[in-house]
């Protein structure tokens, strides 16, 4: 760590402290050089991983853009918005314990569909139709005999 007064660029740690509301380390620093005393923080940076597009692209991981698709599939749906927001955290937790630096966007839509069905058949549904651009209503029928029949019964 460069010193901020002199910039010399050994500097010696004298105490570290966790900081339990933000989750990172404090940390007090004098520099060998000039002798100044300075605070440094340490957090750590969660990086997703960007997402390779089917047309050979690569973007950003977007959250929002999910939340939005999830939103229109569950629309006038007997599910609360919590629910969306906790199925959007779970994607994104699923998909950075995979650690890989990029992952295809049909894996992202494959869990959107997983964590639907389970949420609402309907909703799943809407979602597949337009996830797997359905053409007819074989495909409708065929999206719908793929739900668990715990499900269809319900």
């Amino acid at each position: 760590m460069k010193c901020p007064f002199c910039q010399h660029a050994n500097t010696q740690v004298t105490d570290s402290r966790l900081l339990e509301e933000t989750n990172s380390i404090r940390r007090r620093r004098r520099c060998v050089s000039c002798r100044q005393r300075f605070s440094t923080f340490e957090t750590v940076e969660m990086r997703m991983p960007q997402v390779l597009k089917t047309n050979g692209s690569r973007v950003n991981f977007n959250p929002h853009k999910l939340h939005t698709s999830l939103a229109r599939a569950l629309h006038k749906r007997p599910v609360s918005p919590e629910k969306i927001d906790e199925t959007v955290t779970l994607i994104e937790q699923r998909l950075y314990q995979l650690g890989k630096k990029e992952v295809p966007s049909q894996l992202v839509g494959e869990m959107a569909m997983e964590e639907l069905a389970k949420i609402d058949q309907v909703a799943y549904v809407r979602f597949a139709s337009v996830y797997k651009s359905f053409n007819d209503v074989s495909e409708f029928t065929q999206a719908i005999a793929t739900l668990p029949q715990s499900q269809q019964t319900e």
